[in-house]
């Protein structure tokens, strides 16, 4: 049971979840009153609002223009944060019957981008969808909040990164002519160097 005055959070973003144990696992915690934030793109097994099982669940789907395919698992355990990305979904077949990677992001400029990038996807209003209690799904209300589609701001993000790169990888060769123009010697006059007398060859 998380203790009085205790917080768990546990953050997880995946294509499919589908593995029984996995998502017994995760009736526990949320039974033990662990707040639990999934996105799962396709596959979702797990039942949410059933009564002192999965109270704390919230299920969010995304489906956007791109099939993309990032694994991320964070977990927050009375502000101790670990944060790990992986190759695998909680699916039987990958955890049971494949080689699968997880590891941790231990950088700290990179877990706050990782993080950065689950809340974007946690806060899209306009291509989520949120999994009922009758097992339907529902759009998400925006609440009169700006719309915001994670996959627009990724796209956004790369574009103005790539402006970036190229404005500076242009200004660097402009500076590097220059720098060469300035370090190129004079060519002496052809008629002085003709014969070193001066006279006609």
């Amino acid at each position: 049971m998380v203790k009085d005055g205790g917080t768990a959070h546990v953050q997880m973003k995946m294509n499919s979840l589908s593995d029984q144990e996995i998502i017994a696992h995760l009736y526990r915690a949320s039974h033990a009153g662990v707040e639990i934030d999934i996105i799962v793109r396709g596959i979702c097994c797990l039942r949410t609002g059933i009564k002192d099982v999965s109270d704390n669940i919230t299920v969010h789907s995304i489906v956007g223009r791109f099939l993309e395919h990032s694994r991320i698992y964070i977990f927050d355990f009375n502000g101790e944060q670990t944060v790990f990305l992986s190759s695998a979904d909680m699916m039987t077949r990958n955890l049971n019957r494949r080689v699968e990677l997880l590891f941790p992001v231990k950088q700290s400029d990179l877990r706050d981008r990782v993080l950065a990038i689950y809340d974007i996807m946690w806060t899209d209003n306009v291509k989520t969808r949120v999994l009922a209690a009758d097992n339907t799904y529902k759009r998400v209300s925006r609440g009169g909040k700006p719309a915001n589609e994670s996959q627009a701001v990724f796209v956004a993000d790369a574009e103005k990164k790539v402006a970036f790169a190229q404005a500076r990888a242009e200004q660097n060769k402009l500076s590097s002519l220059q720098s060469a123009g300035e370090r190129q010697p004079e060519t002496p006059d052809q008629s002085d160097s003709a014969n070193p007398d001066g006279s006609d060859a």
